[in-house]
């Protein structure tokens, strides 16, 4: 069974190799989890699956492969008789056990069921008999029944269903849909730099023993200071107009970052960056930052984002006095080039719909301002994004 499942997850291109699949077998073997499929589902998963990014994948494989399990289109045939019944055992007080001998006991009932799945041809609301919704028979779902088999249904509603059988369903992780704040810090975690610095914060275990064995068993601790992401991120963001669309997603980005970087400095501006920034947009306008004051303040080593729609006028980018908010002495892309000249790595993260970006004149300008270093801001535009940053 396990090389089927294997097989099945290599299918759905989950990265796994022999060694994942011959470390599953030795879970089982040293009975980490028996006859639950939950908890198979749990190690399975962890031991499978190296990368978050592809637990998606991996649940439609589960899903594919225990289709037993996971689908309402039921195969009696499928559902473990065993699991069944320890089940019935661990979840039926004693009178509620001797209630199920109304129908004959758990065997009837199970044939019962098998008859009646093989003779229902359509769905069916109500009444007393099929497997159904909404009615008294012993299988289906939003019905009241004493002692039956209920199928399909969200929750509990009685609470006397003898086993359920739902549906299980897990979240995805789609590298394709517009990202949320876990999708978020999945991807930035790629954008990694380990150094110690700074005051010795944590034990050093290895010098510690070293240590005192060299001081003839005396106790000698070591200290050493924390892991941080050296990495270093600069920050520029839109704000305001066509930006208001897309403020849910832009707050979920700005929240990851800063769990994710110990070194970030983030600046907002309109449409196109021009002479100025700002970090406070209550006082935009009388707390600016010359943009020659944050290339003299930031290094060229500083990883540069900028994220922002690219929706404006293209007149924005490239004429003096482009901007709808005051005169600009130079066009925007003359501002950008001196911002991109001064970093080694810059990309931008454009929140629209990438199918839509043909339609923009000024985006199309923007990628090549960029030098084609625009991606959508969607997990796999994301990675995309921290690749061209490392």
């Amino acid at each position: 069974m396990l090389i089927g499942f294997f097989l099945k997850v290599r299918e759905y291109k989950v990265p796994c190799t022999i060694r994942e699949l011959l470390d599953l077998i030795r879970a089982l073997k040293h009975h980490v989890v028996f006859a639950n499929i939950d908890e198979f589902y749990a190690v399975s998963r962890a031991i499978l699956v190296k990368d978050e990014s592809h637990f998606d994948k991996f649940d439609r494989a589960f899903a594919d492969y225990f289709r037993g399990v996971e689908s309402l289109d039921l195969d009696l045939s499928q559902i473990p008789e065993d699991w069944l019944r320890k089940q019935l055992e661990k979840s039926l007080t004693a009178e509620e056990k001797a209630q199920i001998e109304a129908l004959g006991g758990l065997e009837k009932i199970m044939e019962t069921l098998a008859e009646r799945l093989k003779e229902q041809e359509k769905r069916h609301q109500g009444g007393n008999k099929w497997i159904g919704t909404g009615g008294t028979s012993p299988f289906g779902a939003y019905g009241y029944n004493p002692e039956g088999v209920r199928i399909g249904q969200k929750e509990s509603r009685q609470r006397k269903a003898v086993k359920v059988w739902d549906k299980r369903e897990y979240r995805n992780l789609d590298s394709q849909v517009e990202i949320g704040t876990r999708n978020i810090k999945v991807a930035l975690r790629k954008l990694r730099q380990f150094a110690r610095t700074g005051a010795g914060e944590e034990l050093d275990l290895d010098d510690t023993i070293a240590a005192t064995a060299r001081n003839a068993g005396y106790l000698d601790i070591k200290m050493k200071p924390e892991r941080h992401n050296a990495i270093k991120v600069l920050m520029f963001f839109d704000i305001g107009g066509s930006m208001d669309d897309h403020i849910k997603v832009c707050e979920q980005l700005f929240s990851a970052v800063h769990t994710e970087f110990k070194h970030l400095e983030f600046f907002y501006f309109h449409n196109c960056v021009y002479e100025s920034v700002w970090k406070n947009n209550e006082r935009r306008q009388s707390q600016k930052l010359d943009i020659y004051d944050v290339l003299h303040t930031y290094g060229r080593d500083y990883k540069v984002i900028f994220v922002g729609d690219a929706t404006m006028g293209p007149y924005e980018i490239t004429y003096p006095g482009g901007s709808v908010e005051h005169w600009n002495e130079e066009p925007g892309n003359i501002w950008m080039e001196r911002i991109l000249g001064h970093f080694d790595k810059c990309i931008w993260l454009n929140p629209q719909e990438f199918v839509h970006w043909n339609y923009y004149a000024s985006i199309n300008i923007m990628r090549q301002v960029v030098g084609d270093k625009m991606y959508p801001l969607t997990l796999s535009g994301l990675s995309d994004g921290i690749k061209e940053l490392l």
